[in-house]
């Protein structure tokens, strides 16, 4: 069958009614194929297939976190998933208002707003202010995962660590990465409740641009708040990530709780440059043999 005829058939299991011919998919998450339908009352539908086993046994404190973040981001009018169904094979939600800035055409992407946009960066950098007061032990009494600064810097040395290990990796960028992770200047001194995928695939807007909803918090945890910006250098360069940090300080996060807007600017800087260990990380999972291909020219494009 093909992965509409899946995703229907699985919600009809699971007691939701959706119209094939309304359904659309989007292959581009890496954990889950999306099916868009329509349910018979006319609403609007996600339904979410996970591609792995690894990604079910993580379904529990996504929800967690759904629960810890929803109240939160409502109150600049911002909604989060609510799952009606949630099943190992089946997580199935009303959609939420507006569309994602960012789809996928095949492997292309289509920007629907200017990701360069003054706009959005102030509009990204108060969201991210919001979110990121939500702090460790507020997390921690709803049960999501929580790092300490000391924390966050090992796992990083942790996955280049690994990352050196598995793949040839280009000597400019392992020693780059070495060279990050021993100085004292990048790290936080603080962490508070990230994302960690924060995007405009991830975001949806409005017609004037308005940020209405939040997708996808399969890695949100406490973490450097660094994580939600680099995503914002890596689209739009580092003069936008600095109006979008500014926007942020202004909304009441003073850089994170650790009191300096340079450090997250230079670290989200470093962890953009760091994403090809996170696509690494990510095939070593999988095991599948084209992933680990993309992932090697990711560490190594000169292929020497």
């Amino acid at each position: 069958m093909s992965t509409i005829d899946d995703a229907v058939a699985l919600a009809a299991s699971h007691g939701l009614r959706v119209d094939p011919a309304t359904a659309t998919v989007n292959e581009a998450g890496l954990d889950y194929r999306v099916v868009m339908a329509t349910a018979d009352d006319g609403r609007p539908w996600v339904l979410r297939l996970p591609r792995r086993d690894d990604v079910v046994a993580g379904q529990a404190a996504e929800a967690r976190i759904l629960d810890l973040v929803a109240p939160v981001l409502a109150a600049d009018g911002i909604a989060v998933p609510d799952w009606r169904v949630r099943e190992r094979d089946l997580l199935a939600y009303p959609a939420l208002p507006g569309s994602p800035g960012l789809t996928m055409n095949g492997h292309e992407p289509v920007w629907h707003l200017d990701p360069a946009s003054p706009d959005y960066a102030n509009r990204l950098g108060r969201l991210l202010a919001r979110l990121h007061g939500i702090g460790p032990a507020q997390a921690a009494a709803a049960g999501v995962e929580v790092r300490t600064p000391e924390r966050v810097r090992q796992a990083w040395a942790d996955d280049v660590a690994r990352v050196l290990a598995e793949f040839t990796v280009a000597p400019d960028l392992a020693d780059g990465w070495r060279a990050w992770l021993d100085d004292d200047s990048c790290w936080p001194t603080a962490t508070v409740m990230t994302h960690g995928e924060i995007y405009p695939a991830h975001i949806l807007f409005d017609d004037d641009g308005a940020i209405t909803g939040v997708l996808d918090w399969t890695t949100a945890r406490v973490d450097d708040p660094a994580r939600d910006l680099a995503a914002q250098y890596g689209a739009a360069g580092e003069d936008l990530l600095r109006v979008t940090v500014a926007a942020y300080e202004r909304a009441g996060e003073r850089a994170g709780r650790d009191g300096d807007g340079r450090r997250l600017v230079a670290q989200a800087k470093h962890l953009w440059d760091a994403s090809p260990i996170g696509y690494a990380l990510f095939a070593l999972t999988t095991g599948a043999e084209e992933d680990r291909a993309a992932a090697g020219a990711l560490l190594n494009p000169g292929g020497s």
